[in-house]
């Protein structure tokens, strides 16, 4: 496509190719619930985590790839297998990063070995590595809604509990909260949010949209709901623009995402350094922990 001034009716254009139609669907699921998501991993202290399952996953898709299986179903298997395992390694995310290191390097290099084996052409591999959102067909939509809508739903429903365990582990597990549960069942989240958001980022840039969108969005607001909010946006907004400026240059879509939800991130930590807030991210932890208690004295 040829750029014009008049944006709209280039997006118009690209609502036409049905390839770009596809990628816009799923990649506004997928900032959604990277955006989400990615709050709790942000507020868990579990970036490493969330990349740990990205290249487990990895490992699963490849071996998927060596037996013939869409990768989407090796990427879910392989993370959710990983999540189960570093659960089961204790039930502090913080207190594994030996573990989950030592689990990492081993399966990536059995992926690499799925990959060796692989008769084929390495284009698939190449995706699952790097992401390729413009080759996502409409069945691959519809797979990418279903496990959002299901995370979605799941966080709804752990939403409370998970936030107040997130914040301070030592008082909710002190109240008789199920924190061997609540760790399980945020690891599958993590691990299927991983899984589809790799079909558009790839595996080795995860961080862009799980991470980044919600770091940023800490230094923007100190309420859950609205941190959550503003992370979702800027996925969103990094999203769009990034698939709207990849039909025009020939590079790929994950770069420009990488790219500018990382502006947005230096901009707004320019900002913050230049005009400070009254509440830092390290303090919107306790801010946040201090109301959830007194609403639950209120009760």
């Amino acid at each position: 496509m040829i750029f014009s001034i008049n944006l709209f009716a280039d997006f118009q254009q690209m609502w036409h190719v049905q390839l770009l139609q596809h990628a816009f669907e799923a990649g506004t699921v997928i900032a959604i619930v990277a955006g989400i998501m990615g709050y709790f991993v942000v507020l868990r202290r579990s970036a490493f985590v969330a990349h740990a399952f990205s290249e487990i996953g990895f490992a699963g898709a490849a071996g998927a790839i060596l037996v013939n299986i869409p990768a989407i179903y090796g990427l879910l298997l392989g993370s959710t297998a990983g999540g189960l395992a570093i659960a089961a390694l204790g039930r502090r995310v913080a207190n594994r990063d030996t573990q989950i290191g030592i689990v990492l390097a081993f399966m990536l290099g059995l992926g690499l070995l799925f990959i060796r084996l692989y008769p084929g052409y390495s284009t698939e591999a190449y995706s699952i590595l790097f992401g390729e959102i413009l080759a996502i067909s409409s069945s691959g939509v519809l797979q990418t809604l279903f496990f959002g809508l299901a995370v979605l739903g799941a966080i709804s429903l752990l939403y409370r509990p998970l936030l107040f365990a997130s914040l301070d582990e030592d008082v909710a597990e002190a109240k008789g909260m199920p924190m061997v549960f609540l760790g399980m069942a945020f690891m599958l989240l993590v691990a299927v949010a991983v899984s589809i958001s790799v079909q558009m980022i790839g595996v080795l840039l995860i961080f862009s949209l799980m991470v980044t969108p919600a770091a940023t969005a800490q230094y923007l607001a100190k309420r859950p709901q609205r941190v959550i909010m503003i992370s979702v946006l800027i996925a969103l907004a990094a999203t769009w623009s990034g698939l709207f400026i990849a039909v025009y240059e020939p590079y790929p879509v994950s770069f420009f995402i990488t790219s500018i939800v990382f502006i947005i991130y230096l901009g707004v930590r320019g900002w913050d350094w230049r005009f400070p807030r009254r509440i830092k991210p390290g303090k919107v932890r306790r801010a946040n922990f201090q109301g959830i208690r007194s609403s639950e004295a209120d009760r």
